[in-house]
């Protein structure tokens, strides 16, 4: 074991291992033996053209961002607009220094098709800027169905000049889409991949060299176990991660009436005149309504059956819930957002009281309403 951890990749450098897929340094063990052993990421990059995606926890991401200040550099942050407050890297700014950041938001896909496309544009920069986050671009695009990609592609290359190209973003936000498209349009592959080291970290990025002598450097995804999609049995996930245009759900509800979400999520309208309430959710996630007085006693009679997921097997694994009131002002347009769910848009100008039951550590936030 102890001689495996001491062989590093020909292509990037990092130690090898033969234990985990999903952590970097993954080789199959029979090829750790070859005179010049490369990982499965940069086997992938080198032999077809397609990078994988591999994930790190905050610490060892943020680690990793510490060299960026120092380079001259175009960084591509690409955010999910469905999980859009779960997948922005709010603390990004900080080690970027003055490069310039390009934001990519994925996933307009799932928007209804009625979409005011500029509003969301401005919303988007909005609540960028709230973040913290200083983009020099923002960029609208779906990875999965081809939509906007072109501009995105055009995009990076205009502002990247004689730059290298760092590549960030969480988990499931469509990185991978877009370096195995950058690979296609500007990357010769006859050059071997070249070793990216950061210092105060073992953890190493790789660098895709470009036909200029530049490199893209794809950084592995960030993982926030403050979305719902980090947490849930991974059996689960198709319950919400959709994969087609949403289809709000209307519910006109009155005061102490819930809504179930599966058995992941719980919402109390606590306090208000009767008003209607948009659910912008997976349609594979089933949504039951009761009586506020009943809901506990619901749960705990349903809960890994009629409400799921998570199923029985699975309930023992996951967080217990943490309550979140949330007061929704008078005459405001606001979404109940809960990461990784997606979110519930109160229609009401009256205002409300509603309490969110979530896993403990999941966001859970009121934000201007996208839509």
């Amino acid at each position: 074991m102890t001689e495996k951890t001491t062989i590093r990749c020909a292509g990037c450098g990092i130690p090898l291992q033969s234990e985990d897929k999903n952590i970097p340094g993954y080789a199959p063990e029979s090829t750790l033996s070859r005179e010049e052993a490369i990982c499965q990421r940069c086997f992938r990059i080198k032999n077809y053209n397609e990078a994988s995606s591999i994930t790190v926890d905050q610490d060892e991401f943020l680690k990793l961002l510490g060299g960026i200040a120092s380079t001259d550099s175009l960084v591509v942050h690409i955010v999910d607009l469905f999980d859009f407050e779960g997948s922005i890297i709010s603390g990004l700014q900080r080690f970027v220094g003055n490069n310039p950041v390009l934001l990519v938001v994925n996933k307009i896909d799932l928007l209804p098709r009625v979409t005011n496309w500029n509003r969301l544009r401005n919303w988007v920069q909005k609540q960028a800027r709230e973040s913290g986050l200083k983009v020099i671009d923002t960029v609208l695009c779906s990875a999965r169905r081809n939509i906007g990609f072109d501009r995105v592609v055009e995009t990076i290359g205009n502002l990247r000049g004689s730059r290298d190209v760092y590549v960030v973003g969480a988990t499931n936000v469509g990185k991978s889409t877009l370096i195995n498209r950058l690979i296609s349009d500007y990357s010769d592959l006859k050059r071997e991949l070249t070793v990216s080291r950061y210092p105060g970290t073992t953890l190493d990025a790789v660098q895709i060299p470009l036909d200029d002598d530049r490199s893209i450097i794809d950084t592995p995804g960030i993982v926030y176990e403050s979305r719902l999609t980090e947490i849930i049995p991974r059996g689960d996930l198709g319950s919400l991660l959709p994969d087609k245009p949403l289809k709000p759900l209307t519910y006109q509800l009155n005061e102490k009436q819930t809504l179930f979400f599966g058995g992941l999520v719980r919402f109390d309208f606590v306090e208000g005149e009767r008003q209607s309430f948009t659910v912008y959710a997976s349609g594979a996630l089933p949504v039951h309504r009761t009586k506020l007085e009943k809901a506990d006693a619901l749960y705990e009679e349903h809960k890994g059956v009629m409400l799921s997921p998570p199923g029985k097997d699975e309930l023992a694994s996951m967080p217990s819930w943490t309550r979140h009131r949330l007061r929704i002002p008078k005459g405001s347009s606001q979404d109940i957002f809960v990461s990784g769910l997606g979110w519930i848009k109160a229609n009401g100008t009256a205002g409300a009281v509603v309490d969110v039951h979530a896993p403990r550590g999941i966001k859970v936030m009121l934000r201007d309403s996208m839509i």
